[in-house]
């Protein structure tokens, strides 16, 4: 690895996240860890280390908005009783493979904190800059509440009695504000709430509502006075609707989305996360890897469908963003993500997704998942068009011939 103040890259085509066509014989100029320049001209640059990319696919460094760098085994009750330390080398190893895929920026959806997004900035661990949310806010018996039928004792409740790695209980006004807004005290950059059922939990069915209107509105008001926003676990049409209705910018997975509710999505402005390899990922390795089997009859209501969601997605002009939800050792599936999506969307629709859609919906549009000036340099080299072969970064990333994260060259 090495980190010269100014890297110059010479002949390249550019795709920058958002444009239909390349632009040729293009010239990039990155100082310390942003992009100084873009120019179809050559640049002058003597003392900048040059990079010849022979014609080669510059494009912005992949963005998985949906990750769970925690989430160390599929059976996430076993979280609760694990070590931190023990943890968080699974975690190393999780964000430094997918640094190597081509992703330079995660959002983590439950469960990373200030200390692994500080590892990943301080150079400790070669992994993809982290967005957190800290711990998921549940209600009682939601989708981050692992206690089965017969535990009664408060687990990783508000009052921090029990473990609490992935996430936290609150119920009612004030403890969803108390909750939010330790989760912003401690740094998170959006908060995660559980809006409907879910695959990993055990108590909740896929079509459980979660959080009243005044809960959610209330955790909105939170996001929003700290200037950012709430992501939503939901997956039916009644649970995504309530979720935008009350203000949340981005809802997760929604699998069971219809039409209607699409068209709603799109008036409004929100975004939808699908999560599609994740289910392939659980419904082949979950049983080996411990998948509860009340997961298991779970998985099967909502992985039939997801194809169907990005049509309806699509169709109905939502703004569609990139994530994959893996855990534990299902993490290695990450990049077949863009496999699964392109029997139904374009390259150019997964690339914009997993890049500029990305950025934009967390509010970082300009500095992620673009090539200008002034965008930080999280940059890849491409052997081949992505945007003729979404496969040159669906198999763990083999068509990647250089990664650069934050002005640094990794590969």
């Amino acid at each position: 690895m090495t980190a010269p103040n100014q890297v110059l890259i010479r002949d390249c085509r550019i795709f920058d996240g958002w444009n239909e066509a390349l632009l040729d014989a293009h010239h990039v100029l990155v100082e310390s860890n942003r992009i100084k320049e873009v120019s179809d001209r050559p640049i002058e640059a003597p003392n900048a280390r040059v990079v010849e990319a022979g014609g080669k696919v510059l494009m912005p460094g992949l963005i998985d908005a949906h990750y769970h760098a925690v989430a160390v085994d599929p059976d996430l009750r076993k979280l609760e009783t694990m070590s931190r330390y023990h943890i968080a080398q699974y975690a190393r190893g999780f964000l430094e493979a997918s640094l190597r895929r081509g992703f330079t920026s995660i959002r983590d959806a439950g469960g990373a904190d200030f200390g692994l997004a500080l590892a990943v900035e301080s150079r400790l661990v070669e992994g993809p800059r982290v967005f957190y949310c800290g711990h998921a806010l549940t209600q009682t018996g939601g989708h981050a509440d692992f206690r089965g039928l017969n535990e009664d004792h408060p687990a990783f409740c508000l009052c921090g009695q029990g473990g609490n790695t992935m996430g936290i209980i609150a119920d009612g006004v004030a403890e969803v504000r108390r909750a939010a807004r330790e989760e912003l005290r401690k740094g998170a950059t959006q908060i995660k709430i559980m809006a409907s059922g879910g695959v990993s939990s055990p108590t909740d069915p896929i079509w459980n509502l979660q959080y009243s209107e005044e809960e959610i509105r209330a955790i909105v008001w939170e996001a929003e006075s700290w200037r950012t926003y709430v992501m939503a676990h939901a997956y039916t049409p009644e649970a995504i609707r309530r979720c935008v209705a009350f203000g949340v910018r981005s809802v997760e997975h929604a699998n069971l989305i219809d039409a209607e509710t699409a068209a709603f999505c799109a008036e409004k402005g929100a975004y939808v996360v699908p999560t599609l390899v994740t289910y392939d990922a659980l419904e082949s390795d979950g049983p080996a890897l411990g998948l509860p089997e009340v997961s298991l009859e779970k998985l099967r209501d909502v992985r039939a469908v997801g194809l169907n969601s990005l049509e309806i997605l699509r169709d109905a002009g939502v703004k569609m963003g990139f994530g994959t939800d893996l855990l534990g050792q299902m993490h290695r599936h990450q990049s077949r993500e863009f496999s699964i999506r392109a029997e139904v969307l374009t390259p150019l629709e997964i690339l914009r997704s997993a890049t500029r859609v990305n950025a934009e919906m967390m509010n970082r549009q300009g500095e992620l998942g673009c090539v200008a000036a002034g965008a930080l340099a999280d940059l890849l080299l491409i052997d081949g068009n992505p945007l003729d072969d979404i496969a040159l970064l669906a198999n763990d990333g083999a068509g990647v011939s250089m990664i650069m994260k934050d002005g640094e060259i990794y590969r």
